[in-house]
């Protein structure tokens, strides 16, 4: 299967984000690198990304994991979504708002049904690790 491109992995990012469910609150993040099997986006955490003590809020951190990684699944020779069967974020350090942060998703297999990625969230000022995250997505078609 063909791998998606830059351009079309950023549309569908657009896509997803920029509907009425809840993905929409991804909309400012953006996709700055692509390439087989990797998606890296960049944010700035703002109030509405935030927890009551203004920090990333954990839940927006584990929707980062699931999308970016679901991109760099698409960018793998699979090209294809699938659906989440396990979704794990590790914790280590808040990102405060006004931080800009990266997501770097890499999907490490893609077999038949399953696939498997890691997801690092760090803060962009110094490559600080704030998140860690695994996904596994199963295919529903062959």
């Amino acid at each position: 299967m063909a791998k998606i491109g830059l351009e079309a992995a950023q549309n569908l990012f657009r896509m997803i984000v920029e509907g009425t469910h809840f993905d929409r609150v991804l909309r400012k993040a953006t996709i700055v690198a692509l390439s087989p099997s990797k998606c890296t986006c960049e944010m700035t955490v703002e109030e509405e990304h935030a927890n009551k003590h203004g920090t990333l809020h954990g839940g927006m951190a584990s929707t980062l994991v699931d999308t970016v990684s679901t991109v760099a699944i698409m960018a793998s020779d699979r090209s294809a979504a699938g659906v989440s069967t396990d979704l794990s974020v590790s914790f280590v350090r808040a990102a405060k708002i006004g931080e800009r942060i990266r997501i770097d998703a890499e999907c490490l297999k893609a077999g038949r049904s399953l696939a498997y990625a890691n997801v690092t969230i760090s803060r962009c000022s110094d490559d600080a690790i704030l998140c860690t995250g695994k996904h596994t997505k199963f295919f529903t078609e062959k």
